[in-house]
Order: structure tokens, then C-alpha cells, then sequence
């Protein structure tokens, strides 16, 4: 008995982990050269650790993913710190992780401040009832229960950041799940998230799964004999069941069989892209602040992310390395432009972070793209995630798109992988 799993990220890989550790014979066919999918790494020359496509970290919060590390073998390669996050306000940012933060604020009247508060306090500490918060939009709860004030200082930027024309539509249970599912204490892995990455790789091969990369998958169709046949690099390969792992247009498009109905479900769930541009400065570019949330569009991209800040400038060489990412749509022009306009156009901005920026302080940059990678959330959106198995009897989807009300992240990918591979275990043991 085999399965094929399309996608070697840490959906994909704990998928793999699981069905192999079941004795299930496992294939994984991974496009790239290198697993991880968006928590996947890549190294300079002159760094020790590889770095992170897109930004990462953990919280202290995030048990799936850690229970797992520590079942790896992996545990004591994860630390945890706290380092500052801000907001940024009139040209400077100001920390708003903790109650003292909050209450010395000062975009916010003292009384806004306590709103804000113990708003944040409630839905982080008191209510799990995300079914009834997922009915309202995030603007329209938080405006009433937080004020105006709180809801354009705080939050709108936050969601129009974020969302971009969908800031509107987003429903109140995200909002709910990143203030419930987060701590002030950050982690991140030794040799960064790419250890893991290879660490979770070689135990699932030391089970006997098989993880092909550089093999995209062109097909999945049923077999005339039954399960299921894929076509990946001019091969054809007969296993019982598949686990697609990605986004809904890939599974449209690798099994077209799939009833319309199902097919127009999957091309009514919206996303948003990532866009991060990594730059190595010679120089720290702030006073030692690891996150900063900005507001469109008065910058160019949400999040400024000095990630040295954050993990020691000695592994990478002695560089300052910075992020500047941002969520759009995968029709928007950042999808476009090519490295050179992008670059220039968020330097532009640098100097307001410090003054004595200067385009010479630049070493090397490299820009990332990825079309799928934040699913956007209207009012009651679990009534339209699709369940795990397909109407095609063997053929399962696992995405981002399904860990709501949790917002994606490697832990709820964790979650997400096994959930999918106990649900295609017991069906294949039926």
C-alpha cells in the first residue's frame, strides 16, 4: 500500500512522518530543489545559517509544531526570546506587546487605551466562541466594542496592510485567533528553519518514505484499477491515494476530474501573496527593534523585519539583514517589477527609520514572490472550507486555506499534515 503526497512543506513532510511511521509506504514529489515550501531557506555565501524566504518564528503557543520537534529529536535546537515589536506611529515606532506598552501609548487617549486593552484581553484570555466572532467583520466588532480611535490607529492599518481591498471583509474570528494564539516570547530554530526542515526530512526517509525534489507533479488521475495514478517527470505511478498539499488552484488544475461544483468551491476561496525583499546592510538600520507593523500606504510593504534583531548578526556573516514583505493581491504590480524598481522603491523608505541611511550601506538584496499565501476570510468562513477528502474516493487536500480559524503559520501546517494523514490512514485501513 502507497500514497503520494504533492509537496514536500511542512504540511506535506508531517503528513509523510505520520504515514510512514503507520508502515504506509509514502511518496512525496516536491517541485523544488529544496523542502520547506514558504518556511524553506537560502544562504549567502558568506553565511553560516541559511535564512528564510519569507519571514518565520514560532510562539510559545505553538504545541503542534513543537510536540514534533521534540519527537524529532530536535527540541534543544529551539530557543526562545523576546524580542520588541512595534507599531509605528508619527514617524517613530512604539512598542504595544505588553500592558505597560499599551498604556503609555501615546496615539491613544488614556481611556482608548484601556479599551484597546482590555479588548485584547478579553479575546486572548477569555472568549473561544471564534463561531459567533467569525459572523461579524473584524472593522465592525472592534469599532464597537475598542472605539474609532483604537479601530484607526491599531487595527485598520493592521487590516488594510494585511488585506488590501479585502480589509473590509474580514470576519472577527482572525482577528480573535492572532491575539489568542500568540506570546510575547518568539522562537527560532538553530541553523534556522531550514534545520528543522532537513532534520523532519531525514527522519521521515530513515522511515522509508521516498521525497523526490526537483520532481513537479504534472497529473493526478484516477486508475482504471482503482486509487489513484501520477504523472510526475515523464513517469507514471500507480498508489492508492494522494494528499495534494498547496494551494486550490493547484489541485484544480493537476485533477481537472473533479465535479464543477467542487471545482467552483475551490475557485471561490481567495488569497492574497507574499512579496519579501531581503536586503544585507553593512550597518544596523534600527535601535534594536526586531518587528515593525507600518501603515499603507504611507510605505511601500506592511512589515519592516530586522531580523538580527532578532537572531545574532554573527550568523550571517556579520550582516544587518532586514525584510521588507508585504501581502497582495497576485495580480498586483509587485508581482511584476522586476528586482531593481522593487529594491529602489523600498529603500526610498529606509531613512525614516534612520536618518543616516545611505544607499552604499547595502551589500546584496534577494526578493521573493509566492501568489499563494494568505487566504482571505469573509463572514461565516468555515462554511466554505472544503473538508480534507475530495468527492474523488483517494484524493485528500490539505491547505492553508483549511487551518482557519487559526492563521497559517508552520504550527497549524504541523497540525494540518497530521490531521490530514490520520484521516487518509484510517480510510485506507477501512
Amino acid at each position: 500500500m502507497q500514497v503520494a503526497i504533492i509537496g514536500a512543506g511542512i504540511a506535506g513532510l508531517s503528513a509523510a512522518y505520520d504515514l510512514a511511521r503507520a508502515g504506509i509506504g509514502v511518496a512525496v514529489y516536491e517541485a523544488s530543489g529544496v523542502a520547506g515550501g514558504l518556511a524553506s531557506g537560502f544562504r549567502d555565501s558568506s553565511w553560516r545559517w541559511p535564512l528564510e524566504r519569507f519571514y518565520h518564528h514560532l510562539f510559545e503557543t505553538d504545541d503542534d509544531i513543537r510536540r514534533l520537534v521534540s519527537e524529532i529529536g530536535f527540541a534543544d535546537q529551539l530557543v526562545f526570546q523576546r524580542p520588541v515589536t512595534a507599531q509605528w506611529w508619527r514617524d517613530r515606532p512604539y512598542g504595544i506587546a505588553g500592558v505597560g506598552e499599551v498604556l503609555r501609548f501615546p496615539g491613544l487617549p488614556p481611556l482608548d487605551r484601556l479599551r484597546f486593552g482590555a479588548t485584547a484581553a478579553y479575546l486572548k484570555y477569555v472568549t473561544d466562541d471564534w463561531r459567533a466572532l467569525e459572523q461579524v467583520t473584524a472593522s465592525a466588532w472592534v469599532r464597537r466594542w475598542s472605539g474609532e480611535r483604537v479601530y484607526r490607529t491599531i487595527w485598520r492599518p493592521l487590516l488594510a496592510g494585511k488585506f488590501g481591498p479585502y480589509a473590509d471583509e474580514v470576519n472577527m474570528a482572525w482577528l480573535w485567533a492572532r491575539l489568542k494564539a500568540r506570546s510575547f516570547r518568539l522562537g527560532y530554530f538553530t541553523g534556522g528553519f531550514q534545520a528543522f526542515i532537513d532534520a523532519l526530512l531525514a527522519r521521515t526517509r530513515a522511515l522509508g518514505a521516498r521525497i523526490e525534489l526537483n520532481a513537479p507533479v504534472h497529473r493526478i488521475a484516477p486508475a482504471a484499477h482503482g486509487g489513484w495514478t501520477v504523472q510526475a517527470q515523464g513517469t507514471s505511478s500507480d498508489v492508492a491515494a494522494v494528499l495534494v498539499t498547496g494551494s486550490p488552484g493547484l489541485l484544480a488544475r493537476l485533477s481537472p476530474n473533479l465535479p464543477d461544483a467542487y471545482l467552483g468551491a475551490l475557485g471561490a476561496l481567495r488569497s492574497l501573496g507574499a512579496v519579501v525583499l531581503t536586503i544585507a546592510l553593512h550597518h544596523p538600520l534600527t535601535d534594536g527593534t526586531y518587528w515593525i507593523n507600518l501603515p499603507k500606504p504611507e510605505f511601500p510593504f506592511l512589515a519592516l523585519v530586522e531580523h538580527t534583531n532578532f537572531v545574532a548578526a554573527e550568523h550571517y556573516g556579520g550582516d544587518t539583514v532586514i525584510y521588507c514583505g508585504d501581502y497582495v493581491p497576485a495580480d498586483h504590480e509587485y508581482f511584476q517589477l522586476d528586482h531593481d524598481t522593487l529594491l529602489n522603491r523600498f529603500l526610498s523608505v529606509l531613512p525614516r527609520f534612520n536618518p543616516a541611511f545611505q544607499r552604499s550601506w547595502v551589500r546584496d538584496s534577494w526578493l521573493h514572490r509566492e501568489p499563494y499565501a494568505q487566504p482571505v476570510v469573509p463572514v461565516n468562513h468555515s462554511q466554505a472550507i472544503p473538508p480534507l477528502a475530495t468527492p474523488l474516493a483517494g484524493l485528500y487536500w490539505a491547505s492553508m486555506s483549511q487551518v482557519y480559524p487559526w492563521d497559517r503559520g508552520t504550527n497549524y501546517a504541523v497540525e494540518l499534515g497530521r490531521r490530514a494523514a490520520a484521516e487518509m490512514r484510517r480510510s485506507l485501513m477501512a
